[in-house]
């Protein structure tokens, strides 16, 4: 298993010294950002695209480093209700799963998106409950009309360029926890599966462990970040919480870098969950800990999983 980094927190860099800045970090993968959220300041699929040389060039500067590319990351909503909105997202998508297919990348991340509740409605929608029976019949276009439809038709577009689409599950959008993952995974087909990012299931309350031992091989990428949670306002409030993140101590719930929101022996557990479900590929940092610098946060998270990464196979066991 790697561990790698999201090079989202180099943004700012251009290109070369944001890998230079992963390779003196110690970190052996790098996952980019294509488009959509994360921004494309390193990878413009158009570019890449229509130039072979282009794409030779990218990737040579990524393997003289000795870095992998673990994945293209286009985290947007091709769900919107919004037609321009979504019709951008849409392309993005297939620009990326294009591109991930040139550069021999095997999985684009992303996210589900989120309709919204009723056709001619102008903002996506996010139901967290069964009543009053309006939230039933939301589900229900939501999941029948809008999000199956449409990917299990992406689906069979990136099976068809040999990439795998992995959503975070992430609360706002409609694939935000395991059963919402494996039921739009049986609606469409294997190339759709998860990117694992366990800071999104703790202030839900679902233990990363058991949430991996649930998905299986569906998992086909995994971010390393960790969340905090304030006990005393989560038992005020609870832990849906739309506070800005940086009024944390007024927060139920913070994103925080590996380490500080759980100790090594979680991330021991993690690990091990992973190794026996299978997964034996990246463990991609993603900073975004307000209360440390994007090279003090990834240094420590990279410490931390060095710590409890296991790089080697497993042994034979002589003892059975």
């Amino acid at each position: 298993m790697r561990i790698g980094v999201f090079t989202a927190l180099f943004q700012q860099f251009p290109f070369e010294v944001a890998l230079d800045k992963a390779v003196a970090a110690g970190v052996t993968a790098v996952e980019i950002g294509a488009g959509g959220y994360p921004g494309s300041q390193h990878c413009r699929p158009a570019d890449l695209l229509a130039d072979e040389r282009a794409r030779t060039a990218f990737l040579e500067a990524i393997a003289a480093r000795g870095l992998l590319l673990s994945a293209l990351s286009i985290h947007n909503n091709p769900l919107h209700p919004d037609p321009a909105v979504a019709q951008t997202a849409d392309a993005e998508l297939r620009a990326a799963i294009r591109l991930a297919e040139a550069l021999g990348v095997p999985v684009v991340n992303g996210f589900s998106g989120l309709p919204a509740g009723a056709p001619g409605d102008t903002s996506p929608n996010w139901v967290t409950c069964p009543w009053p029976p309006d939230f039933l019949r939301m589900l229900d276009y939501q999941w029948n009309e809008v999000a199956i439809p449409y990917w299990r038709e992406l689906e069979a577009f990136a099976a068809g360029h040999n990439v795998k689409i992995a959503f975070e599950m992430h609360p706002g959008m409609l694939v935000y926890n395991v059963e919402t993952l494996l039921r739009l995974r049986a609606a469409t087909g294997p190339a759709l599966g998860c990117n694992f990012d366990p800071s999104h299931l703790w202030w839900n309350g679902v233990d990363p462990v058991a949430a991996i031992r649930a998905l299986g091989p569906a998992i086909f990428h995994v971010h390393g970040k960790d969340c905090a949670l304030d006990a005393h306002n989560i038992r005020v409030n609870g832990c849906n919480d739309h506070k800005a993140y940086d009024r944390i101590l007024e927060r139920a719930w913070t994103f925080r870098s590996i380490g500080y929101g759980h100790d090594a022996a979680v991330w021991r557990d993690i690990v091990s969950m992973l190794r026996l479900v299978g997964y034996d590929y990246v463990i991609s940092i993603e900073h975004e800990d307000a209360l440390m610098s994007t090279d003090e946060g990834l240094a420590k998270g990279i410490a931390l999983l060095q710590e409890v990464v296991m790089a080697a196979a497993p042994g034979e066991m002589f003892w059975a």
